[in-house]
């Protein structure tokens, strides 16, 4: 149940748009960085001296060491890491994720014997209000985390975001479920004291057991820092849970509070997503987090690895876009590696992967999941139809690649079949860009693993990018050693595709039927998004 004050606020009908980009601003750039040297002291020349300008311009720069960064493989490494994390926390937990699993018992109970543990400990938790509620009145995520602020009222915080596209009879009348069509909080932030993981994995059992996506932990207190700063800001334009505590019962409502730094979406969505913009503008924009030198302990001598903090806040704030135009526009690139789950890659995407492989040298491959992979397939009502959905949208991205006369490569990721005995679904998203260099005499260009990838919460959708609230880095590097990090991480994932084709998604058991293609029109002629 959603409590609020009554406001004299008019309800006005948003229809949901693609952000508008960040403009670039001048920013004044570190004036010490760690010099580029490669593993074992050996100097390549970095190809990417114009391309780190460039992203200069859209976001924050962090120049931390390659060191700082763990790639994590696999599911069960990630859930083993973040308990870990958590059960040894001294001062502060924040999580940013879609939701908690309302059976996630376990994981319940470490953040509970942690803080049981550390009286200093503080635990902020913010998830999405539609998703977070979605069960209602049954076991819920809302229930689930309503009992840790009962046993912890001043050391728990949980907030609840809720989007300012579903209001007024939308909100009344679309069903749950499908009302999470309309816009969610889907970032994905992971802090622990003085480390955060970057992933696009929420925090329920099959993202811990037979979901594979990607999960990146940063050592850095500068990086958890300023995450933390993102997360606390959203909190602060968020629903708060609010505890009713009787003999018998613990019930919950999510409140408004006086204190919030917007009026509340439900009732003036105009002003809430103004003053939203205006929280987060300076904690995106360019100059605002200068970087300070690495000192002579620090550098020890590494390459430069930069950190680009990323943000899509519909329907005014975009940075991941242009960043990863940036990315694929360089004059260096030699090949790309992009996945996502959802097959629907925004058109400006779309059209940059194109550009980028269109009658060059330059090869891409992109990874998505199998229909058998996908976490709705073969499920009931309308949401069974989103797995043959995005295989007509993969066969549209095929028959553009074929009329742009472009190197691209679609792969399906599959691991058994889901709903049965060792089956997977696939929820990786991503990018990862190989550059070409010279060897150290300058002779030969030559590859060592990607220089650059995207880590984060979006699916790079129109919904990504018109509807949803995702926050992730774009983590560039020279350093040899976590270039064969990202390279092994890559391949990881490609172990389980193999290459599909026009012939196969227009063939009778892929081809998309009539009533896939009126719910794909239906759903965004109301509004939503794949």
């Amino acid at each position: 149940m959603i409590v609020q004050r009554r406001r004299s606020y008019s309800c006005l009908r948003i229809v949901p748009r693609c952000g508008r980009i960040l403009p670039r601003r001048q920013c004044r750039l570190s004036s010490t960085t760690a010099s580029p040297t490669s593993f074992q002291g050996a100097s390549i020349p970095s190809p990417w001296a114009g391309f780190k300008f460039q992203l200069d311009q859209i976001a924050p720069r962090f120049d931390i060491n390659a060191d700082e960064i763990q790639v994590l493989e696999g599911p069960e490494g990630f859930y083993e890491t973040l308990r870990s994390k958590i059960r040894n926390a001294k001062t502060r937990i924040y999580l940013s994720t879609l939701y908690i699993g309302k059976t996630e018992h376990e994981l319940f109970a470490t953040i509970h014997d942690a803080l049981s543990r550390s009286p200093q400990l503080k635990v902020s938790i913010l998830t999405d209000a539609l998703r977070g509620t979605r069960e209602d009145p049954q076991p819920s995520c809302a229930s689930l985390l309503a009992s840790l602020v009962v046993d912890f009222p001043a050391r728990v915080e949980i907030r609840m975001y809720h989007t300012p596209n579903l209001t007024g009879l939308r909100k009344r009348f679309i069903p749950k479920r499908i009302n999470e069509g309309w816009g969610l909080q889907h970032i994905k932030l992971y802090g622990i004291d003085d480390e955060v993981i970057l992933s696009g994995a929420n925090l329920s059992s099959d993202y811990f057991t037979n979901r594979q996506d990607r999960y990146h932990v940063f050592s850095s207190s500068r990086i958890t820092d300023y995450f933390a700063r993102v997360h606390h800001a959203v909190c602060s334009i968020s629903f708060l849970l609010d505890i009713s505590d009787s003999k018998d019962t613990v019930s919950y409502s999510l409140i408004w509070p006086s204190s919030n730094l917007a009026p509340s979406p439900l009732y003036n969505p105009k002003r809430y997503i103004s003053a939203a913009t205006s929280l987060l503008l300076p904690l995106f924009s360019p100059s605002a987090f200068p970087t300070p030198a690495l000192s002579n302990s620090e550098n020890n001598n590494t390459s430069t690895t930069t950190l680009y903090p990323l943000l899509s806040h519909p329907p005014t704030l975009n940075t991941e876009l242009p960043a990863l135009k940036t990315l694929l526009s360089s004059p260096f690139l030699h090949s790309y590696t992009f996945t996502a789950g959802y097959f629907n890659p925004h058109h400006l995407i779309t059209s940059s992967l194109l550009a980028a492989s269109s009658n060059s040298k330059t090869r891409g491959t992109v990874l998505t999941a199998s229909p058998a992979a996908n976490g709705f397939f073969k499920s009931p009502g309308i949401s069974g139809l989103l797995p043959p959905a995005y295989s007509h949208l993969s066969l549209r991205f095929l028959q553009r690649v074929r009329l742009a006369n472009a190197s691209i490569k679609l792969r399906e990721w599959q691991r058994g079949t889901v709903g049965e005995k060792d089956g997977w679904t696939y929820h990786a998203k991503g990018i990862w860009t190989y550059f070409l260099s010279k060897s150290q005499d300058g002779r030969e260009d030559r590859i060592v693993g990607p220089g650059a990838t995207l880590i984060g919460s979006s699916n790079y959708t129109s919904r990504s990018y018109g509807l949803d609230l995702e926050v992730g880095a774009l983590v560039v590097t020279d350093d040899e050693v976590l270039m064969r990090k990202w390279k092994r991480e890559e391949e990881g994932l490609r172990e389980f595709t193999r290459e599909i084709g026009e012939r196969e998604l227009e063939g009778e058991e892929r081809r998309a039927g009539w009533r896939v293609r009126v719910a794909m029109w239906i759903v965004k002629l109301v509004g939503g998004s794949l």
